[in-house]
This record gives C-alpha cells, structure tokens and sequence, in this order.
C-alpha cells in the first residue's frame, strides 16, 4: 500500500466533510474519486483512516447540535431513573421523545447488516453509483415540492421515524444521499423542515458509530501504518471542520425550501460520472 500523502488526506477529508452532510452522497464521491478520477491514494484508502474521517464528521454532528445531545443524555438518565422508581412524567419531556424517535428511525438499519458486504461492493460499479446519483437528486427535487409539515419531536410518532429509518437504510447504497434521503422523507410523513434536518443529523450519530464500529475491528486487524497517524488526524480534522459548515449551510437551505441546486447538482454528477465511464473504455 502506497503512503497516503498531505494532500490525499486532506482533499479525502474535504470529499468526506462536504458530501457527508450535504445531500450528495459522500460514499459515490469517494467511489468516482478512487475509481474513475485515480486521486493519489484514493484507490487504497487505509481502512483506519476511512474510519477516522467518519469520526471527524461525528465531532462536527457533536459540535453543531451539542444542546441537543446534551439533554437527550441527561433524559436518559431521568429515563432510567423513572424505571427504577416506577414513576411516569406526566408528560414525555420532547428529549426523551427524540432518544424514542432516533431508536425508532436506527432499527431499519438492523436489517441491512445480512446484505452489508453486498452494498458495499456496488460502489464498484460505476452505472450503478451514477444512477443512484441521479435518483438522488430526483428526491431532492421532489422535496422542495411537499408541502411544509408542522411536526417535531413533540408530535411525531414512531411510525414516522421508522419511516424516515427505511430512508436511510435505504441511503446504506452508494450514491444514494443518508441525509438528502432522510431530510426528504422526514418532508414527505409531514416534518417541520427544520425538525427535519435537525433529526436527520441527530440519527446519523448512532448510524455512523454503528458503521465504524463494524468497520474498526478490520480495520485493527489490518496493517496500520502509526507513522502515517499524523497524516491522517489532517484529514480528520478537515472532516470536522468542513462537515460543521456544511451542517450550518443544511440548516439554511432545508428552512427556505432550496435543495433544488443539490438536485441540479447530483443530476450534473450522475450525467458526468456517465461520461467518465464511456471516455475511460
């Protein structure tokens, strides 16, 4: 395996902080970058370092809605505290609903784990990440187009959740936008935008330390060049960075109703990574 350079793991960790959050899907960018554009390094990411960036962008979903986690954590414990006193709040605070909902939206990934070396091949197939592209931004498309819902966690119920859950596991597929998909579908079971875009980033924690966790164990296994670790905290922390602006630009563009350029954007993506394939035989 070839070094990786500054430059790859800083360009890697740009392409991961950038299409992580914004609804492009980051795993069709590294595909088209490892295999169609032959970015130094791309083709032979390091398995930790794979798993390093997707904790960079971790801290950025930590970093942007640490309020939030906060007091889900806190509720937890309340949670457990009612259980072992057998007392019932009157009312579910809304953070004890949002830990119901996000467990609600993760069990459809559950489902994904028998077919996952499955999924994670069709990222080397290049017709198959271009069209995912496409239908991409189709739902981004479509999105901009449903009427604006009024639910959040105080009024959305768990079938919504597992609803917009099936988007993501859906979203499992290369090419295929996690957060374009479950921002739309949160739009579509009649999510405030807002509420939406929030959820979307909330439910992506466990999802992304489920992912790493089933990926760290290869990655261990592996051989781990400890003299590269400092090439690639760069990279990690260019995740984070550029992952809590690209939260920060969601939250504005999902409030006016303007996911149209990502869909102009990953319809342009999907036509060229066409064109690259037909140029490249």
């Amino acid at each position: 395996m070839n070094p990786l350079t500054l430059f790859s793991s800083v360009l890697l960790g740009v392409i991961q902080g950038v299409t992580e959050f914004l609804p492009v899907s980051s795993s069709g960018h590294l595909a088209i970058a490892e295999h169609l554009l032959n970015v130094s390094g791309a083709s032979s990411v390091p398995p930790f370092f794979d798993v390093l960036l997707h904790l960079g962008t971790l801290f950025a979903v930590f970093a942007a809605y640490w309020e939030d986690i906060r007091d889900m954590i806190l509720e937890f414990f309340y949670g457990v505290s009612d259980l072992v006193h057998r007392t019932t709040p009157s009312r579910v605070p809304p953070a004890r609903r949002m830990i119901l909902l996000i467990i609600a939206g993760t069990l459809p990934l559950f489902a994904v784990l028998p077919i996952k070396d499955t999924i994670e091949s069709l990222g080397d197939n290049m017709y198959f990440v271009a069209f995912a592209l496409l239908a991409t931004g189709c739902l981004l498309f479509a999105s901009d187009r449903v009427r604006r819902g009024r639910k959040t966690e105080k009024s959305a119920t768990m079938l919504d959740a597992l609803l917009v859950g099936v988007g993501q596991a859906v979203a499992t597929c290369p090419g295929i936008s996690r957060s374009g998909t479950t921002i739309t579908a949160g739009c579509f079971v009649g999510f405030d935008r807002k509420f939406a875009v929030r959820y979307s980033f909330l439910m992506s924690i466990p999802a992304i330390l489920g992912a790493n966790i089933l990926s760290l164990k290869d990655a261990l296994e592996g051989d781990i060049l400890w003299a590269e670790v400092p090439v690639y905290l760069v990279g990690v922390v260019v995740s984070a960075v550029v992952g809590y602006a690209c939260i920060r630009l969601i939250k504005l563009v999902a409030d006016k109703g303007k996911f149209g350029f990502f869909a102009y954007y990953c319809w342009l993506a999907g036509i060229v990574t066409l064109a690259l394939i037909f140029t490249q035989k």
